[in-house]
C-alpha cells in the first residue's frame, strides 16, 4: 500500500482504478458512517482531509500525475505504465483546490496512513519551517515501519544549509529525492544535500496523468514517485 498524501487523486480513472487501495470494512459498511472508527466517514478509496469527508478526487492533478508514475495499470493497451504494476494507492487529499494546505491538514494525513497501514508514503510536497508536530507524526509513520519518500524541493537550493522540510527531516525512514534529467545529471531547479539528500529520480518531462490527460510535469515531486514505485517493488519481493 502506498500512500499518496497530495491534492487527491482521480480514482475513478481507468488506468488508475484498478490498483487502487479499497477500504472493505467501509465499502460493506452503513453509509454515513464511520464502520472502522479510523476519523474518516465512507472512505472507501482514501481520505479527503481538507474537504472532511471520504472522497478524495483530485481537482488539481497534481496527486494523479504523481499516482500514475508509481502505479498506472500494466498490459491494458491504456495511456502508460506505472513503476509498480500490482500496487494499491491509498489516496489522502490535503492540498485543495489551490496546491496548498495546512501543517496540521499534514500531520492528520501522515496519521490517517499510518491507520490504514500504509506501507510508503509519496510525499511530493514541502514547505514551511520546522515543525515539531510534524516531525513527531514521521516519527509515529517511522515506528509502524513506514517508509516516507519526499521530495526535496525545487528551489536549487541546498537542504544541508537551508533545510527544506519535511524531506530534510532528520528521522530514518525519510528518504529525500531530487530529480535529475534525461542525461542523469542534477536538474537545474532540484535541491540537493550531501547528507539530507539521499537519492535522485527522473524528475525532467515525466508523462503521466492530470485533470486534463496526459501531460509532461517536471520537478522533484515527479521524482518522488519513481522511488516509491520502486520501493513497494522491492518491498513485493522481500
Amino acid at each position: 500500500i502506498v500512500a499518496v498524501i497530495d491534492t487527491g487523486v482521480r480514482w475513478n480513472l481507468p488506468d488508475l482504478q484498478g490498483n487502487i487501495f479499497t477500504n472493505e470494512t467501509e465499502a460493506a459498511g452503513q453509509p454515513g458512517v464511520d464502520d472502522d472508527g479510523n476519523g474518516c466517514v465512507d472512505d472507501i478509496h482514501g481520505c479527503d482531509i481538507v474537504g472532511k469527508d471520504g472522497d478524495p478526487m483530485d481537482v488539481f492533478g497534481h496527486g494523479t500525475h504523481v499516482s500514475g508514475t508509481i502505479g498506472a495499470m500494466a498490459n491494458n493497451n491504456d495511456g502508460i505504465t506505472g513503476i509498480a504494476w500490482n500496487v494499491r494507492i491509498l489516496p489522502v487529499r490535503f492540498l485543495g483546490d489551490d496546491g496548498s494546505g495546512t501543517l496540521a491538514d499534514a500531520v492528520k494525513s501522515i496519521d490517517y496512513a499510518v491507520a490504514m497501514k500504509a506501507n510508503i508514503m509519496n510525499n511530493s510536497w514541502g514547505g514551511g519551517g520546522f515543525s515539531q508536530a510534524l516531525m513527531d507524526s514521521i516519527v509515529r509513520a517511522k515506528d509502524a515501519g513506514i517508509l516516507f519518500v519526499a521530495a526535496a524541493g525545487n528551489s536549487s537550493n541546498d537542504n544541508d544549509a537551508s533545510p527544506e522540510y519535511p524531506a530534510a527531516y532528520q528521522v530514518d525512514n525519510v528518504l529525500a529525492v531530487a530529480a535529475i534529467d534525461p542525461k542523469g545529471t542534477l536538474a537545474e531547479f532540484s535541491n540537493f544535500g550531501k547528507t539530507s539528500v539521499h537519492i535522485a529520480a527522473p524528475g525532467v518531462n515525466i508523462l503521466s496523468y492530470t485533470m486534463k490527460g496526459l501531460e509532461s510535469w517536471s520537478g522533484t515531486s515527479m521524482a518522488t514517485p519513481h522511488v516509491a514505485g520502486v520501493a513497494a517493488l522491492v518491498l513485493s519481493q522481500d
